[in-house]
This record gives C-alpha cells, sequence and structure tokens, in this order.
C-alpha cells in the first residue's frame, strides 16, 4: 500500500476498496476463494464487487477467453458475436426489443437516462434516496447523505455525493424515499409534466439489499405510465443474479428501459442496455447521439455469452443452487446472531444480501439504516476477515455458483466465532 501511494492516487484504482477494514493485496482466486501476498486464504464474499457470478477462474470462461485471446481483441466494426449475445440476451430478459453494449454500468445509465428524456421530451428524472446508478454528476445524488445532510435540504432536492459536483445536476433530478409509493405519486402529482423517468434499483442493493415490498415496482410502473413517463430498472446488480431474466422476471414487471452490468460478463467489462424498440432506436437516425471505443469488445461478448450459458444450464439450475447457499448463509447468520443477543438483520436475496447490525428488526428504506450500527459492523468485518471471511466493506455478500454448501457451513461457523468475539 506504502509503495502503491506513490504512483497511484490514494494507492488504489477505485477507492471504494480503500474503505475495507484491511487493504488486502491479493494474489490469486479460484473458485470460491482468494489468497492474499501474506498467504492467508478466505471464502470470498466480495466477489471483485458483484460481477464474479460463476466465482474465479471459472474453467469454461478460462477456455473461452483462452480461445478468444487468439482472435482479433477488438474491431471498432461490426461482428457476428453482438448480434449473437444479443439474441441470446433477448430470450432471457422480458424488455430487450432492442439492446446496445457499452463496458460500465454508469454508461449504461447515462445513455438510458439521454433516451428516456429525447423520447418523452421531459427534463427531469425521478431517483431514490440510497439507489446508486453510477459516479457521474447527472446521478450521484442523495446516495449516502447523513442525517444532518437530509433535515437540511427540502425532500425532494437532490444530495451531491462529491466535491467537484455542479451544483445545477440537482435540478435535474428528484428524489423520491424507498418503497413509499404515495410519495412517488405526490411528486407527479405536482411535477408529472416534466418528469422523464422513474430510475430505480429494483432491489436496493447498494444501500443494504433492501427489499421492495409487495407490489411497490408495479405501482412505479403504473404512476409512470398513468402520466407519460417511463420506468427504467436499474439491474446492474440484480441482473443474472436474481434470476436470468432479472428482476424484472423474478418480479413480473416489464420495464421501458432497463441496465445491466456486474454478472453478465462474468467478470469481463460490459453493460447493457434493453429495453422498447422506439426507444433504443433513437440512438440510430433518431437524433440521440451514443458511442464508444469498446463498445461490443468481442472478449467481453465472449465472456458474457459463455457465463450465459453456464447459468443456463438445466432450466437455471446452476443461479437457482447459488441462492439456496446463499440463503442458508443468510439464516444460519441470523439464527446465531440470536443467540448471542446480537441484534443482526439480514436483508437481501440468496445471491447479494447485507448485513446490519440495527434493533428495528426490519428494514424498508435507506433511513432505516442510518440506524444501523457502523461500528459494530466495522468490528465484525474485521473479526470475520481474521476467521477467513472476506465481506465488502458495506457488510455486503455476494454469492456465486462456485460457493458450496461446504462453504456455506465453513462460513457460519467462522461468523459464529467472530460474533462471539463482539460479546466480550
Amino acid at each position: 500500500m506504502q509503495r502503491a501511494r506513490e504512483s497511484l492516487a490514494g494507492g488504489v484504482s477505485s477507492p471504494f476498496r480503500a474503505k475495507a477494514p484491511v487493504p488486502l493485496y491479493l494474489t490469486d482466486a479460484s473458485g470460491s476463494r482468494i489468497r492474499d501476498v501474506d498467504g492467508n486464504e478466505y471464502i470470498d464474499y466480495s466477489l471483485a464487487w458483484g460481477p464474479l457470478i460463476l466465482g474465479h477462474r471459472h474453467p469454461r470462461l478460462v477456455e473461452t477467453l483462452r480461445a478468444q485471446a487468439e482472435r482479433p481483441h477488438i474491431y471498432g466494426a461490426q461482428h457476428e458475436l453482438e448480434f449473437q449475445l444479443a439474441e441470446t440476451l433477448q430470450q432471457h430478459i422480458p424488455c430487450a426489443e432492442r439492446l446496445a453494449f457499452t463496458s460500465s454500468g454508469s454508461e449504461a445509465v447515462q445513455i438510458a437516462l439521454r433516451l428516456a428524456r429525447a423520447f418523452t421530451r421531459r427534463p427531469l428524472i425521478v431517483k431514490f434516496e440510497g439507489h446508486y446508478h453510477g459516479w457521474m454528476d447527472s446521478v450521484l445524488l442523495s446516495y449516502k447523505p447523513d442525517a444532518r445532510q437530509l433535515d437540511s435540504v427540502e425532500d425532494t432536492r437532490g444530495i451531491p455525493g462529491s466535491l467537484g459536483q455542479v451544483a445545477n445536476a440537482a435540478d435535474n433530478v428528484l428524489i423520491a424515499p424507498w418503497n413509499d409509493l404515495p410519495a412517488v405519486e405526490r411528486l407527479f402529482a405536482d411535477r408529472g409534466a416534466e418528469i422523464a423517468a422513474i430510475i430505480t434499483e429494483p432491489v436496493a442493493c447498494n444501500s443494504g439489499c433492501l427489499l421492495p415490498e409487495p407490489g411497490y415496482l408495479q405501482g412505479l410502473a403504473s404512476v409512470a405510465k398513468r402520466h407519460g413517463a417511463l420506468l427504467i430498472l436499474d439491474e446492474v446488480i440484480t441482473g443474472f443474479r436474481l434470476a436470468l431474466g432479472g428482476a424484472q422476471a423474478f418480479y413480473d414487471i416489464t420495464p421501458d428501459l432497463a441496465t445491466f452490468g456486474k454478472a453478465i460478463g462474468g467478470g469481463l467489462p460490459l453493460s447493457v442496455l434493453a429495453g422498447r424498440r422506439e426507444i433504443l432506436d433513437m440512438m440510430s437516425g433518431g437524433g440521440v447521439a451514443f458511442g464508444g471505443t469498446f463498445n461490443g469488445n468481442p472478449i467481453a461478448l465472449a465472456a458474457a455469452a459463455a457465463t450465459i450459458q453456464v447459468l443456463s444450464e438445466d432450466n437455471g439450475r446452476p443461479l437457482e443452487d447459488a441462492k439456496c447457499i446463499g440463503e442458508s448463509i443468510m439464516r444460519g447468520l441470523e439464527a446465531t446472531a440470536r443467540e448471542l443477543g446480537l441484534p443482526l438483520v439480514v436483508t437481501g436475496f440468496g445471491t447479494a444480501f447485507a448485513l446490519h447490525f440495527n434493533a428495528r428488526g426490519s428494514l424498508r428504506s435507506y433511513r432505516d439504516t442510518l440506524d444501523d450500527d457502523r461500528e459494530l459492523l466495522d468490528r465484525c468485518l474485521l473479526a470475520a476477515l481474521e476467521q477467513g471471511i472476506n465481506i465488502l466493506p458495506d457488510g455486503r455478500l455476494y454469492v456465486s455458483t462456485a460457493h458450496s454448501r461446504q462453504d456455506a457451513d465453513e462460513t457460519v461457523s467462522a461468523m459464529g466465532r467472530a460474533f462471539r468475539s463482539l460479546t466480550r
């Protein structure tokens, strides 16, 4: 770390990584395990912050990448893998009448917002407290505000998440609390004629893996449609984790647009925008600008095709098995913490869930997570690391198809030891 700080800003390639309890430097990984430069091995629940749905170095993915590396790495022109993968995605994603490829979730969100504004001829976007849609000025608003910040602004005014953001970025976004449909309806009653779209994580994975209440997503779709606005689902995390067709397939809702990333590429940099034909076709002769040198990169697309092929085997059994393993870990952690008198709440679903030390018992919105005991969570994460369990610094755990029943049993036992250390 000391050496890295002499060349890299902050010593890391992404500042989020510097917030871990210990700045691990990794030297190898395979399946569900990672190894650091000191020779310590951990069961890995970070999975590179989510992309590794097949785990580390899955044999099928390695074989595919080796073969693709012998071919041209990039064309800057059309190639068959583009439409072949697009056709495969259309089979799984309900809203995918048309698709576009780019490299990161942040980019996919930006073109989704641009299209929504162009299609509706309206300027405003509704987003939710605690939801993350990338680090760009236009959406890094009210992502992780504290209670003081929330009390200092009007309810619908976005709070910038970084120094250097232009102040007028907040002029184009309206903020609402998550899981509060009446609040959204009030926004539309007041300014519906100006609102182009609602953008939401279908599961609030970036603020504690909070699930939507029954009917909530359908309610958002109904409000948007009634007022001539669009619904955008940011499925960068839920896509190919919650179901092969994403949260939209799991919750039986078809948005106008959806963004995908992380798991879709199996670990390679790839994101996808999917949605209605007439909206996406505005990028082709409809006046909406979009581009990218690395869009449709053959290596990333080959990795995605291999990843989806593995996940689709046996009618999607690999992903369902991973979810079952994750759910057993969730139940085991809650039961162990309960026996020790720790106020642990585990939220989310089998392949993406989060730990909260919170006396509320149930959490439904970002503001509920402000009552989390962050100091106790930090102690827990360090204790977990000492027991060979690697968890993201916000208490999030990702599970892959490489995680086994044995991993689950070892994890619950190891976390039991970590939990006991917190009660001494």
